[in-house]
């Protein structure tokens, strides 16, 4: 019987692990004193979130009138705190170097940061009222906004979004993204941080719904499962690399409805008040008004009021 020298297996693969051929392109240096972006404590700040922005209806504490000032008051702290040492891991993530005087600009630019993202808790508030108001008006099914605050995973997702935008407006490294893709995981849903969504926008069941970087959405804009708004491709540079940075997405108007499976691709604009049915494929700019929609099993596509 074959016996196993274990420590030389060992000691073989950590030599080979070790190597700085097998680990430059995937090993990120981390410096002394310098915090490390926390996925666990990200998930305890979009629920601290959730909490502030819905009272009521997320975390373990009871909300009265009597007591609504000082809950906000603990949870929103508790919220600036966490949020304050993931700013300055996003900021310190970027470093390349180990500077004290540095680690000292990113702790004062940290700290009035996330005092920025506390100032937005209000607005953050007003916009995802009215993306609760239009998941419940464009929903028979849903009784009420306590329904759709605690079992839509649209409101899940948006509020990962709006979350992830004001910190990426604000400047802030990689925590936008990781927050999207949290929200990704968890509901099946995947809006980039820099995509730009106005108010009462709602997304119905939500499943396998892509909404890329440079994509804009207007106001009291509806979208199904399954819909992609897409890149159709990436023009490329001198050594054949995608150029990156450029807008690529969609511009979808006010007042659109988008069902289920369709694909939307490039940077084309979808005219305000238009309808877009399912399975539908659009990489040309739709008229304001139009109804485009698959009426045949075959690759026919029947537009009314403009098209593709």
């Amino acid at each position: 019987m074959t016996t196993f020298k274990y420590p030389e297996v060992l000691q073989e693969t950590i030599k080979q692990l070790s190597s700085e051929e097998s680990y430059k392109a995937v090993c990120h240096t981390h410096f002394f004193e310098h915090p490390m972006p926390s996925s666990d404590k990200l998930a305890e700040i979009v629920n601290l979130a959730r909490e502030i922005i819905f009272p009521g209806y997320f975390g373990d504490s009871p909300v009265r009138k009597e007591s609504i000032h000082y809950y906000l008051g603990v949870n929103t702290e508790r919220l600036f705190e966490l949020l304050n040492l993931q700013v300055l891991a996003g900021l310190c993530f970027q470093c390349e170097t180990n500077n004290a005087e540095k680690l000292s600009e990113h702790k004062t630019a940290a700290f009035e940061l996330t005092k920025k993202f506390i100032s937005s808790l209000p607005e953050l508030r007003r916009v995802l009222t009215t993306d609760v108001q239009a998941a419940f008006l464009g929903d028979p099914a849903a009784k009420s906004n306590g329904e759709v605050i605690f079992c839509y995973p649209a409101i899940r997702a948006i509020s990962s979004y709006r979350f992830a935008h004001t910190l990426f407006k604000l400047g802030i490294p990689i925590i936008p993204r990781m927050i999207s893709e949290m929200a990704h995981s968890e509901t099946g849903i995947d809006i980039n941080p820099e995509a730009q969504i106005d108010e009462s926008f709602t997304i119905d069941h939500g499943t396998g719904v892509v909404i890329g970087a440079t994509s804009i959405i207007g106001k009291n804009v509806k979208i199904f499962q399954g819909v992609t708004l897409g890149a159709k491709s990436f023009p490329i540079d001198e050594d054949g690399n995608p150029i990156k940075g450029i807008p690529r997405h969609p511009i979808v108007e006010d007042d659109v409805v988008i069902y289920s499976q369709a694909s939307i691709l490039g940077r084309v604009v979808i005219g305000k008040g238009s309808v877009i049915g399912g399975n539908v494929w659009v990489t040309n700019n739709v008229a304001p008004g139009s109804k485009l929609v698959q009426f045949k099993p075959r690759d026919v596509l029947f537009v009314e009021g403009g098209g593709i």
